[in-house]
C-alpha cells in the first residue's frame, strides 16, 4: 500500500485567489509574497492505493518536506510554462552571485580593519623613504649641502617624536579608527605640498613635520584598533602583520622611487605616493564600522573583579565626534599618569623601545654609506643591498607570528612568550654586528648577508614588545604605545645624528654605528628579562 499525499494552496474568504498571468516576485523572503492583509492555509488530502498503482507522475508529486506558498505557486507557473523553470534556475544562481561579492563581504571586521591598517602602514613608509631618495636630485637643484640635507631628512623625526603621546592620548579618546583615517589624510596631503614648497626651507621643513605628525599618531591608532578588535591568541599575527606593512612598504618604496623620479622628475614621487594615501582614505571608508568590538576577557575579568560589573562601552571605538569632545576636557587627568611610571613592566617597554630604535633607525639612515665606503660597494650596489634587511624582514615576520601566537595556544604563559621573541629580536642583530666589526678577513657579500639575518630577526620584536602594550593594558594600549614611542624617536633625532658625529671623530664604523647598537641591545635584553610582564597592570583598573 502507498499512501498519497498532495497539499494545495486553500484561499480563505478574505484572501484574493491566485491571478492565472501574474508575476512571481524573487524577493528573498519566500513568505512575504503574499499581501500582509492575506492568510495563507494549506489543505491536505489523502488516499491510499493499492501497491503498484501509484503512477510515476504521481510518486513525483508527494512530498518530501515542508512547501511554503511560493514553492506552490512556482510549481503552478511552471506547469503553465514549462520555460519559466530556466530562468528560475538563472535567478537563483545571479542571487547566490550577488549574495558572495565582494569576495571580503562577509569577512568578520578584525580581518577588515587589520588588512586596512596594514596597507596604510605600506603606504607610510613609502612615503617615509621616497625622499631619501629625492634628496640627491633635490640637492642638485637647490645647491643643498649636507648639512642642508640632513636638516630636511631630520624634520620628520621632530614631528614624530612630538606626536606619539598625542597620537595615544587622540586614540584613546576618539577611537584608534578616526586618528588613523586623519593620520593618513594628514602626511598624504602634506607629502603632495613638498613640490610646492621645495624651494622655500622653512615650509619645505614644515611639511616634513606635519608627515612626521601624520605617521607618528599612526602606530598608536593601530594599537588601539588591535587592543579593540584582536582576541589575545592572535595578536602576535596581528601586530606582526599590520606592522610588517613597514617593512613592505619600504621595499616597495625603495625600488618604486628612482625608476618614477628618473622617468618623470623628482616631484612625481611626491604627487603619487600622496594620492596612494588619499585614495586609502576613501577606501577605508567603506569598511563598516563593528557595533560590538573586541573586549579582551582576561582583563575586563580582572576588573570586574576588583570593581564588580563593567561595561563593554569603554572599549567601544563607535563614539560621536560630541561625546568624544565631551571627554576630551577630563581625560588628561583620568588617564592614570602616575600609576604608568610606578609600573616596572612600563619603564621596561619604554627603555626596550629606545634600545630597538637606536639600532634600527642607526642601521637605516647609515648601513648604504657604509656599505657603499667601507665595502666597496658602488652606489647601485648599495641601494639594492638597502633594501635586503627590509625584504627579509617579512619572512622572518611571518614566521615568528605564528611561532609565538602557537606557543599562547598550547598554554605558554604569556609573559614568557614574550621574553623570548624580544631577547631574539635583540641577541640577533647584537651577534651579527659583533662579527661584522671584527677584523675576520670576510668578503662583503658575507657581511651584508651577516647584517640582513641580525636586522631581520630583529623583527621578532613585533611578537615581543609591540604586543606588549596591548597585553598589559587594552584600554591605555594606545597611551602606552604614544609614551614609549616618543622615547622610542629620540635615536631618530639624536643617535642618527651622533654616529656621523662619532664616524668623523674615529674614522671607525665599527666605533661609530656598531659599538653603541651592540650596547644598546645587550643592555635592552637584561632589563627586559628582569622586568618585563604581559600581566596586566593595576593601572587597568578605573578609578
Amino acid at each position: 500500500m502507498a499512501t498519497n499525499f498532495s497539499i494545495r494552496p486553500f484561499s480563505s474568504p478574505r484572501s484574493s485567489s491566485f491571478p492565472r498571468n501574474s508575476q512571481i516576485s524573487t524577493s528573498r523572503n519566500p513568505f512575504l509574497l503574499f499581501p500582509s492583509n492575506q492568510t495563507s492555509r494549506f489543505r491536505i488530502s489523502s488516499s491510499i492505493k493499492g501497491k503498484g498503482e501509484v503512477s510515476d507522475k504521481e510518486t513525483n508529486k508527494i512530498p518530501t518536506g515542508l512547501r511554503t506558498d511560493r514553492d506552490l505557486q512556482l510549481e503552478s507557473v511552471e506547469e503553465r510554462n514549462p520555460s519559466f523553470s530556466k530562468e528560475k534556475e538563472s535567478i537563483d544562481s545571479y542571487e547566490g552571485f550577488e549574495w558572495k561579492w565582494p569576495p571580503w563581504k562577509h569577512l568578520p571586521y578584525r580581518y577588515k580593519i587589520i588588512g586596512a591598517t596594514s596597507l596604510a602602514f605600506v603606504v607610510c613608509n613609502m612615503d617615509k623613504v621616497n625622499l631619501s631618495v629625492a634628496i640627491i636630485p633635490m640637492s642638485h637643484q637647490f645647491g643643498w649641502n649636507a648639512s642642508m640635507a640632513g636638516l630636511v631628512q631630520s624634520s620628520f623625526f621632530w614631528g614624530y617624536a612630538l606626536s606619539q603621546l598625542p597620537g595615544g592620548w587622540l586614540a584613546k579618546i576618539f577611537g584608534g579608527r578616526k586618528v588613523l583615517r586623519i593620520g593618513v589624510l594628514t602626511w598624504s596631503l602634506a607629502t603632495i605640498l613638498v613640490p610646492f614648497v621645495a624651494g622655500f626651507m622653512p615650509g619645505l621643513v614644515l611639511s616634513r613635520i606635519l608627515v612626521g605628525i601624520g605617521e607618528g599618531v599612526s602606530p598608536s591608532a593601530a594599537t588601539d584598533l588591535i587592543a579593540r578588535t584582536i582576541p589575545i591568541q592572535e595578536r602576535s599575527r596581528a601586530v606582526a602583520f599590520v606592522f610588517g606593512g613597514l617593512s613592505i612598504g619600504s621595499v616597495m618604496g625603495l625600488l618604486l622611487a628612482p625608476p618614477i623620479i628618473q622617468s618623470f622628475g623628482w616631484e612625481s614621487v611626491f604627487y603619487i605616493f600622496g594620492f596612494l594615501g588619499i585614495f586609502w582614505c576613501l577606501g577605508f571608508e567603506l569598511i563598516k564600522e563593528a557595533q560590538t568590538p573586541f573586549v579582551d576577557e582576561y582583563t575586563l575579568g580582572a576588573r570586574r573583579i576588583a570593581n564588580g560589573p563593567v561595561s563593554t562601552s569603554v572599549f567601544s571605538s563607535n563614539k560621536s565626534w560630541d561625546t568624544s569632545f565631551r571627554e576630551l576636557g577630563t581625560s588628561l587627568k583620568d588617564v592614570p599618569w602616575k600609576e604608568f611610571f610606578k609600573s616596572q613592566a612600563v619603564w621596561a617597554m619604554i627603555y626596550a623601545h629606545f634600545c630597538g630604535s637606536w639600532g634600527h633607525y642607526t642601521c637605516l639612515s647609515w648601513l648604504p654609506t657604509y656599505f657603499s665606503e667601507e665595502l666597496d660597494l658602488n652606489l647601485t650596489e648599495a641601494a639594492w643591498v638597502s633594501v635586503l634587511p627590509p625584504l627579509a624582514s617579512i619572512l622572518v615576520t611571518s614566521i615568528a607570528a605564528p611561532f609565538a601566537d602557537n606557543l599562547i595556544s598550547t598554554g605558554v604563559e604569556t609573559t614568557m612568550v614574550r621574553k623570548i621573541c624580544q631577547t631574539v629580536a635583540f641577541m640577533s642583530p647584537a651577534v651579527c654586528m659583533t662579527l661584522s666589526s671584527l677584523d675576520l678577513g670576510l668578503p662583503p657579500w658575507e657581511v651584508v648577508l651577516i647584517l640582513t639575518a641580525g636586522l631581520a630577526l630583529s623583527s621578532f620584536a613585533l611578537s615581543g614588545l609591540y604586543c606588549t602594550h596591548q597585553d598589559i593594558s587594552p584600554e591605555y594600549a594606545s597611551v602606552l604605545l604614544g609614551i614609549t614611542n616618543t622615547v622610542g624617536a629620540v635615536p631618530g633625532i639624536v643617535g642618527v645624528a651622533l654616529t656621523g658625529y662619532l664616524f668623523d671623530t674615529t674614522h671607525s664604523w665599527s666605533l661609530s654605528l656598531f659599538a653603541p647598537s651592540i650596547f644598546f641591545y645587550l643592555t635592552g635584553t637584561v632589563v627586559w628579562l628582569a622586568f618585563a610582564s604581559s600581566k596586566p597592570q593595576s593601572f587597568s583598573k578605573t578609578d
